[in-house]
Order: C-alpha cells, then structure tokens, then sequence
C-alpha cells in the first residue's frame, strides 16, 4: 500500500485544508501544491509530501501558479500595510522611490500595488496622514506652527495651502473648536419626507433626508460638531426649494454650490458619483473598477455610505452586483423611488 493512503496528510488534502502547513506534489505532473488547492484531487499513489518550498523544488517540483499565487498575494498585502504603517508614523517620508524600496519593489509596480490595496496613491495616503496628524495635533491645543511640524508640513505656507482641504477651515479656526465657522439650515416638506439642508460659508454642506426633524437635526450636529449650527432665516427658502425640486426630479442639476468634505478617496468616489447619468446604476465593483482600484470595493461602499449630501452627491445610483438595492442612509424605499424618478418618461 503507498504510504499516502495511510498517512494522516492526505486526508488534509482530500479535504482542501486551507490551514495545513505543509505542501504536496503529484508526480505525473511535476507541480508542488498547498492542501488547499482547489484543483483537481490527484490520485493517491502519485503523490509526495514536503515541508517547505525549498525541499520541494529541490525534488524538482515546480510550483502551483494557482494556490502559490496567494503566498504572492499576501505578501503583496504585507509590504503594502507595513509602507502604509510607515507614512502613519511618519507621512512626510512620503518619497516613491524610498518607500518603494523598503518595500523590495520596482517604483513602478510599488504604486501599482499600493493604490489597488488602498484605492489611493502614496502620495494622497501621506497627505491624508498628515491631515489626520494635523487635527489631533490642534485638538490637543498645539500651536498652529507646532501642529504644522508635528503633522510634518515643514512650513506654515505648506500647511495654508492644503488646510482647507485637510480640516475644511482654516488651522486657527479649527484650533478654536470650530467656533467661527457657522451653518445655517433649515427644514423642507418633499414627497419622500423631511428635508434638511445645511449651508456653510462655501457651499450646501448637508442634504439629509428623513421623517422626523429632531433626527436630522441631530444627524446634522453629528456631521459638524465644532460647528455653530443656527436655523436660517426666511430667505434660505429660496435654497431649499431649489434642493426640494431635486428630490423632485433627480434628473435635474442642482445649481448651487457645494462645500464636500471628506478624504481625497471619498472626493474621488464622491465626484465618479456625480458623473453617473441619471437612471443608469453601476455596482460597487464597477465603480470601484472604473476608479482604477479593482480591489477598493469596500472602500468605495464607506464612501457612499459617508455621503451627506442625498441625491446632490447621488449614491441612490449603487446597486449590488445582482442588480438589487443595496442599504441607503435614507432608506431603500426612498432610493427605490428615486431611481424610478430618474427612469420615467
């Protein structure tokens, strides 16, 4: 009897353990495999035991390109978190080549890499490292200079250019708690329901969408803490009409400005949104592929999910990759209907 039929290691391999460690080999086909593989079972007498690469392929065996190809993966996965680690503990060594190298990699094929697991380039991680930084460095009462080289800006010119994307005010303002920055909002009635819309010094900020007004609220003061929140006056009525009629008709442009925050991922996710004609649908996969980032799909569900602008920023267009409606902030029956505002005729 060949000692693969007695021997406890086949069984692992009859069973495509994913977890066994070690590896085994078919000899009609010179090809070294992990238990786990999922192709086709050979017969027991042709197969080898080893335990570990080296012994196998000085055997002469070569390796599975298809269940190899995950050791690939994973340690594709783990250069990648460990540069990602590296630009959170120090964002402003933020240097392609540098990281590339550390990395054991081509520049080239390190950028590839990291914006298909991040969905964001080594350039947009650090800025947003340094965003990040920069916030628990004024939330803690730092000087605006020393949060500035904290967070790795190196120079207050650098800091100013990028603060109002970075902390969507200015660093003093933020430092304050946002005290100076105010938004004014106010309450509509729409046929999907109540209607809050919040507006800052640069643009609508909140489009939310809901049946009870002290829920909005309270989602609003969620969205901006540091932020004075004041009911509008009279002539606001003018905005939130216009907005009204959005929800409306989706199929329209809503022709005010809009203050979106969020990180540069979220901005791209948000902005790939606003290009989807109305009544088409994509998937997250789609639009995560259309992204170039294949592989962010969870990425770009969060960004949707992060989304406070209904219908303006319009995730209602999102679907699972069957077709059918996934969740919505706003509920699936107001997504359902809003899509079958944009397709009627």
């Amino acid at each position: 009897m060949n000692q693969t039929s007695t021997d406890p290691r086949w069984n692992a391999v009859v069973e495509r353990d994913g977890q066994a460690t070690f590896l085994y080999a078919v000899l009609t086909t010179g090809i070294y495999c992990r238990p786990g593989c999922p192709s086709r079972l050979p017969l027991r007498e042709n197969v080898r035991f080893f335990a570990s690469r080296q012994e196998a392929e000085a055997a002469g065996y070569r390796p599975c390109q298809r269940c190899m190809a995950q050791d690939k993966r994973a340690q594709q996965r783990g250069r990648i978190i460990a540069a990602c680690r590296q630009l959170e503990r120090s964002p402003e060594l933020s240097d392609l080549g540098t990281l590339a190298e550390a990395a054991g990699l081509s520049p080239a094929h390190f950028h590839r890499l990291f914006k298909t697991h991040t969905g964001l380039t080594p350039r947009a991680y650090a800025a947003e490292q340094r965003a990040r930084r920069l916030r628990e460095e004024l939330e803690q009462g730092r000087s605006v200079t020393e949060a500035s080289y904290a967070a790795g800006f190196g120079s207050s010119s650098r800091l100013h250019a990028a603060a109002s994307d970075a902390l969507g005010m200015t660093p003093t303002r933020y430092r304050k708690g946002g005290a100076s920055e105010r938004i004014r909002y106010a309450l509509g009635e729409s046929s999907l329901g109540k209607v809050l819309v919040g507006q800052s010094s640069r643009g609508i900020c909140a489009i939310l969408l809901g049946d009870d007004a002290d829920a909005l609220l309270s989602e609003l003061r969620g969205r901006f803490p540091k932020a004075e929140l004041r009911a509008a006056e009279p002539d606001f009525g003018a905005v939130v009409n216009q907005v009204i009629r959005l929800v409306e008709d989706p199929r329209q442009d809503l022709a005010l400005p809009l203050d979106i925050r969020g990180t540069t991922f979220q901005a791209r996710v948000w902005q790939a949104l606003r290009a989807i004609p109305p009544g088409t649908t994509l998937s997250y996969t789609q639009l995560a592929t259309q992204l170039g980032q294949p592989a962010a799909v969870r990425a770009v569900a969060g960004a949707c999910a992060a989304n406070s602008l209904a219908v303006a920023v319009p995730c209602h267009r999102i679907v699972r990759s069957d077709g059918a409606l996934s969740g919505y902030r706003w509920g699936v029956e107001r997504k359902r209907e809003l899509l079958r505002r944009e397709r009627q005729d």
